[in-house]
């Protein structure tokens, strides 16, 4: 499915709340959305792995990293499995890595910055807890679109306007 995020904003005022506009574009879709599954998590990727791992269709993990630029909690070999299990797409509050192979990847990627660096492996971080960062709390099951105009969360499920 293609979302313009403008084109849910006028359709659904009341439903929507725009994230703070710092993300920029990383994945092969550049178009994406689905129900949000949360994983909360500082220099530390081991949960995004473990998540990556599941059947992914219909859903979007946001990943709160804390706003790092120091580590990377996404790289090539995460996204291409992301890819493979069917997830829509991964908005990352934090950096990313492979930048030039993630753009290959059918999978929506959204971050703050590339970054050469990846995390260290120590098992630590939460999975399916309220986030908040960039002016918006997440919550698990509710949604999330994305596309070159910003992120949108929403309560409720959205369909494109016809």
């Amino acid at each position: 499915m293609h979302y313009v995020t403008p084109d849910l904003c006028d359709a659904y005022p009341e439903h929507v709340q725009v994230l703070d506009p710092m993300f920029s574009s990383f994945g092969g879709r550049d178009s994406f959305g689905g129900r949000i599954v949360t994983v909360k998590c500082f220099e530390d990727n081991s949960k995004v792995k473990e998540l990556v791992e599941q059947p992914g269709q219909g859903k979007v993990m946001v990943v709160d990293g804390g706003g790092s630029l120091r580590r990377a909690l996404l790289g090539d070999m995460l996204a291409q499995k992301a890819a493979q299990n069917g997830w829509e797409g991964i908005v990352v509050y934090g950096c990313v890595r492979d930048v030039d192979v993630l753009a290959q990847i059918s999978l929506g990627v959204q971050a703050l910055a590339p970054h050469p660096l990846k995390t260290d492996k120590r098992g630590i971080g939460d999975i399916d807890v309220p986030v908040t960062f960039a002016g918006v709390t997440f919550r698990p099951g509710e949604f999330i679109y994305a596309d070159n105009n910003g992120v949108i969360v929403s309560p409720i499920a959205l369909n494109m306007p016809e």
